[in-house]
């Protein structure tokens, strides 16, 4: 029996993803299979592939064979460098970055209005500061200019 390594499509006809699967090369595209040892989604950013590395090298030790894209994939994974034997067989494979949990994003939204909070309470401290500094300022301006009418008076009656 002929055994291939090949994607078998899934989805819907706009969004496609397809199983990493092992199967008889006579059956049809998304017959019956053998083993199913991954996924492959193109439209995800970036494209997501998770294949079970320990059974593409069981598969490929035992003589089947791949398909191109299968043999991209794998490449990219770093499966087919390690079956191979060649250095560097870690592949190139991009992963996404992780969300951040509901939670996470909560007690980050509550520290940033946390932060603003104490801005604006921060600068509404600093107005009135210099609200009553110029209020003092403004005292000490009109204390000072009786005060001087008072001494010119006072010179001028002596």
């Amino acid at each position: 029996m002929a055994v291939k390594i090949r994607l078998k499509r899934m989805g819907k006809v706009h969004a496609p993803h397809y199983r990493v699967v092992v199967v008889d090369s006579r059956k049809k595209r998304d017959g019956a299979v053998i083993e199913e040892i991954g996924v492959y989604r193109p439209t995800e950013e970036p494209s997501l592939i998770e294949v079970d590395s320990e059974r593409a090298q069981y598969w490929l030790g035992v003589g089947a064979q791949t398909s191109d894209q299968v043999a991209a994939i794998l490449r990219a994974t770093g499966d087919w460098a390690k079956f191979k034997g060649e250095e560097g067989a870690e592949g190139t494979l991009k992963t996404k970055a992780e969300k951040e949990s509901a939670e996470e994003r909560i007690a980050a939204a509550d520290k940033q209005a946390a932060e603003k909070r104490d801005e604006a309470k921060k600068a509404k401290e600093k107005a009135e500061a210099e609200k009553v500094a110029a209020e003092a300022e403004a005292a000490e301006g009109s204390e000072d200019a009786p005060a001087e009418d008072a001494s010119a008076e006072a010179s001028d009656e002596a």
